[in-house]
């Protein structure tokens, strides 16, 4: 359940707490803060460290449930955000997204993941190689989680808009894109689109808020001050990625639209040249058609050259009306 638990004290790791029970203790004691991390907790398991923290019920049922949207939520004696995490699987061109919950207050963070694209060991490390942040306390941990997740954000987008340029240009290449599946890849990449919408869009306001920008002014608790400039920097981040999230969801409607004015096109045109083979086959048929009755009294019956003549008519007609349609553009 525990992936990882330590205690920080300016800036640098002191070790882990020998037992949980103590680990607040031990961390407001040496003036420091712990980080407990945990990856997918049953409430059994998450109920010790529920009760060392005096973590919100409501909190800890979001956290164990997951399934959550990006928020924050500020409690008495602590902060809870949720954050959304993606990653992208260029070989079946799928967005997928974990999740993750960081409690916060002013001597601890307990950070729950769910899922496998959560960067929290990475962003450990790098946390611990960077002290002068670390020093900042658990709001530090809070802004490497953020900016770790939001500037993979910008990895995914761009990889997205690479697919999108594959698919625009297969769409308007010289065969229209009419192979049968192409519709159905256009829908596929607009659902990863909107699962990469409902992981950055509902992520602003908490950002914002963060920043110091949101429109109400409050402040947000067991937030240091000094951290407002890093979470606009975050913020500015994630704007770009929701622009360029808008812009895909935008082109992939357009290139939809096309493809199916496309259809649409190729389909009249097929409907055109149909219909002028039949009109020229409906020639010969017909003239054929009343020559073939049996009736004994009908002109041209005894001539020599009624046959032939009929042939060289035939062929002529057929002639015209091929040059016509030919002008016309239909065949």
């Amino acid at each position: 359940m525990i992936v990882d638990c330590a205690i920080y004290r300016d800036g640098q790791r002191t070790g882990g707490p020998e037992d949980l029970s103590d680990a607040l203790g031990e961390a407001r004691t040496a003036g420091g803060f712990v980080w407990i991390g945990l990856h997918e907790p049953t409430e059994d398991e998450f109920d010790h460290v529920t009760r060392e923290f005096g973590l919100h019920p409501l909190a800890v049922e979001d956290a164990l449930k997951a399934h959550q949207r990006p928020k924050l939520e500020v409690y008495d004696d602590s902060l809870f955000v949720v954050l959304k995490p993606v990653a992208y699987e260029p070989r079946s061109d799928t967005v997928s997204s974990g999740e993750i919950m960081i409690f916060l207050g002013d001597s601890f963070v307990v950070t729950v993941r769910h899922g496998e694209g959560s960067p929290l060991k990475a962003v450990r490390g790098r946390l611990e190689q960077e002290p002068e942040l670390l020093v900042k306390g658990p709001t530090a941990v809070l802004y490497a989680v953020a900016d770790a997740t939001v500037d993979h954000y910008l990895d995914v987008a761009t990889e997205l808009q690479t697919d999108l340029e594959g698919l625009e240009a297969e769409v308007f290449s010289p065969d229209g894109g009419g192979t049968r599946n192409t519709a159905s890849r256009i829908y596929d990449f607009k659902r990863q689109v909107l699962e990469f919408r409902r992981a950055t869009g509902p992520l602003a306001p908490p950002m914002s808020r963060l920043a110091g920008t949101a429109s109400t002014g409050v402040t947000v608790p067991f937030v240091d001050d000094r951290a407002r400039p890093f979470f606009r920097d975050v913020s500015d981040h994630l704007t770009r990625v929701n622009e360029s999230v808008e812009n895909l969801d935008r082109l992939v409607s357009d290139i939809l639209s096309a493809h199916l004015a496309q259809m649409s096109v190729r389909q009249n045109d097929d409907m055109r040249k149909i219909s002028a083979w039949a009109a020229m086959a409906a020639i010969p048929t017909m003239l054929a058609g009343i020559y073939g009755m049996n009736f004994e009294h009908m002109p041209e019956l005894r001539w020599v050259w009624s046959y032939p003549a009929l042939l060289v008519l035939m062929a002529t007609l057929e002639v015209m009306i091929f040059r016509l349609f030919k002008r016309r553009g239909w065949l």
